[in-house]
This record gives structure tokens, sequence and C-alpha cells, in this order.
């Protein structure tokens, strides 16, 4: 793997695609694809194939590439397209405004009523329904909410990176994910509250 990292010469591929060599662009789009289909996979909308946001995610970045100045890396610079690709898809796909009760699986539920009732029975199911349920939850945020809450709690992304990925201020991360984390933490509560009554 490391070797074929540096035989690939990405500066050359990079003149090539600029003049329209179609091998070349495709020897990038392979190069790129582990990357690419990696940040779509965690970031990625309910309901959208990611084969589709990773074929959007190279459109974008073939159709801006004069825009690309060298000041970065271009991994970077194509890492911070996916990632723009995906927020503007959780902003341009419609969100019910509330999640209900009755939108929660059996085992979503189960594990739901579990966290309230705080028993301690858990099966390795639990875990799957605990992921989807947080799933649900995120999904009610606003798209740049997910997104911080994302790379930040599940990826384990530090500030700093989380900055070079999105092009936000440190203390814009930082407030965004302290806001979205109360707004997870009301919706679980709201969430709570409907399962009593």
């Amino acid at each position: 793997m490391e070797q074929a990292e540096a035989a690939f010469d990405l500066a050359g591929c990079l003149d090539r695609v600029r003049q329209r060599d179609q091998a070349a662009a495709r020897a990038l789009v392979e190069h790129l694809y582990p990357l690419v289909i990696r940040i779509v996979r965690a970031h990625r909308p309910r309901r959208v194939a990611e084969e589709d946001l990773a074929q959007d995610v190279f459109l974008k970045m073939f159709t801006r590439l004069a825009q690309y100045q060298g000041n970065v890396p271009f991994p970077h610079w194509v890492s911070r397209i996916a990632v723009t690709t995906c927020i503007d898809q959780l902003r341009a796909q419609k969100r019910r405004p509330e999640l209900r009760w009755a939108d929660l699986s059996e085992t979503e539920a189960q594990m739901l009523d579990n966290v309230l009732t705080d028993t301690r029975d858990e099966t390795p199911g639990d875990t799957l329904a605990a992921r989807e349920l947080v799933q649900k939850l995120l999904e009610q945020l606003k798209p740049e909410d997910q997104t911080v809450l994302r790379l930040l709690d599940l990826e384990q992304k530090s500030i700093a990176e989380i900055s070079q990925l999105t092009g936000w201020g440190i203390s814009l991360i930082k407030v965004r994910a302290f806001r979205a984390r109360r707004k997870l933490q009301k919706l679980f509560q709201d969430l709570q509250t409907k399962e009593k009554s």
C-alpha cells in the first residue's frame, strides 16, 4: 500500500487531468476514492446512497480544479469538498420537525426503554439499536451541528483537524459543539417525556 502511495505522482496526474487526460482523471479518482468514501460514509444523510454522494464529490472536485492553488495538500482540499458536499446534502434533505416514539424500531424503542429504566441486560443487538437511535437523534439537528458532533464525538477528531476539514474557526467549532450537545440532550429528554405520556 505504501509503495502504491509513493508510486502515485499526484502533481503529474493533476497536470494531465488539467489537460483533459481521461486516464489521468480515472487514476486520480481511484487514488482519492478511499479518502472520499470514508468521509461520505461518516457524514452522509440517511436515504442517500454513498456512491451517489461520492460521485457528487468527484464532480465538484473536477469542476473546481481550476480553483485549487496548492496552498494545502490536494487530499485536504478534496476532504473539504467532501465534508461540504455532505453538509449541503443534509441541508437539502427534508427533515421532519421531530422524532416520535412511533418512528423507532422495536429494538430502538427497547433500547431507549432500557436507558429510561436503567436496566443493564444489554445484548449485542442493543449496541446496534443504540447507534441507530443516536443517528435518528442526530438527524434532528442542523447539518453543521451534525457534522461537528460526528467529527468530535464519533470520529474523535481534534478541534484543529475539524477546523482544517471544514474551514470553520476554532471558537465557532467549540460553540457549535456545545450548543449541538445541548440540543441533542433536549431531543432525548423530549423523546423520554413522550414515551412516558
